[in-house]
């Protein structure tokens, strides 16, 4: 087993206090992280620079690890000193390596051989012998989807930590709730997605209930009739009662998001005034004028 020196994966000297090192971290898995950085090799740096971070960025496991001296050179044949066990450390202590960039869990292919015989995980220490093993830890995340997924159910491809995970979004799904990947976050742990809608072209959400708003011509608002309207199922029929008049509000029922009690939607009436643009249709206006005594600011 090779000794890993973890600062100068980093890049910082021995005394770098926690900000340095997590600056040093922070600009290495940006650099080198795998949905940016597709060179050969970069991967493997990126896990090296979680590894690091996960000692060095925890007082605990840093303090432990520098018990082992400054006389080991990266590379080295390495095996702990007979009965060297990293003191100090309980049960659950550790930090999740790489939080926000995606790190995985001791003993897993995300950590060397060297981190695991230091610090538990596969072939090191358990809990009789001094070491620790981190507890399940749940991971939050957002998952934005569209309106239509809620409506209709879908099934969608995530990325997270450098793994594509299927993911069931059930019909009816509201903002704010969460959706549990049991077993997907570090150490085991239940991976929770947290539902947000993407902003939609037409459809407006206020709970389950959905708002569209619907131009129409002068004369389908005063002579009345069906006009097609969209809905999150299709396009449907809405009756327009003669004399509507803009920014009055119609509701179709059951069109919002499904549910025990299914959604609206609202429809919001604007009404259009085509453009005279030919002396015909201006003339068409002046007589509209004198046959109609209507002034819309008495009305």
């Amino acid at each position: 087993m090779e000794y890993k020196d973890y600062y100068k994966i980093l890049g910082v000297p021995r005394t770098a206090d926690a900000a340095e090192i997590k600056r040093a971290y922070r600009k290495l898995a940006r650099q080198y992280h795998p949905d940016k950085n597709k060179a050969k090799g970069a991967e493997d740096k990126f896990k090296e620079a979680n590894e690091a971070n996960d000692v060095l960025g925890d007082p605990k496991k840093r303090e432990a690890y520098d018990q082992l001296g400054a006389n080991w050179r990266a590379g080295e044949r390495f095996t702990p000193p007979p009965g060297w066990s990293p003191g100090g450390f309980s049960r659950g202590g550790g930090r999740r390596a790489g939080a926000g960039f995606g790190g995985g869990a001791p003993g897993d292919a995300n950590f060397s051989d060297f981190f695991s015989t230091l610090f538990g995980g596969a072939g090191g220490f358990d809990g009789a012998d001094g070491g620790f093993e981190s507890p399940p830890q749940d991971q939050r995340a957002k998952l934005a989807i569209a309106l239509e997924d809620s409506y209709n159910g879908a099934t969608r491809n995530i990325t997270i930590g450098g793994r594509t995970l299927s993911v069931r979004i059930p019909k009816g799904v509201t903002a704010g709730q969460t959706i549990r990947l049991a077993g997907q976050a570090a150490h085991g742990g239940n991976l929770l997605l947290e539902i947000e809608f993407a902003p939609h072209a037409q459809f407006q959400l206020d709970g389950r209930d959905i708002q569209v708003n619907l131009p129409v011509a002068p004369w389908e608002a005063a002579l009345g009739g069906k006009v097609p309207v969209p809905t999150l199922g299709g396009t449907v029929e809405l009756n327009l009662p003669a004399g509507t008049q803009g920014g009055k509000k119609l509701r179709l029922k059951g069109r919002g998001l499904p549910g025990t009690t299914p959604g609206d939607e609202i429809v919001l009436i604007q009404l259009v005034t085509p453009p005279a643009k030919t002396d015909e249709e201006k003339a068409f206006y002046e007589e509209m004028k004198q046959r109609f005594e209507f002034d819309p600011r008495k009305a």
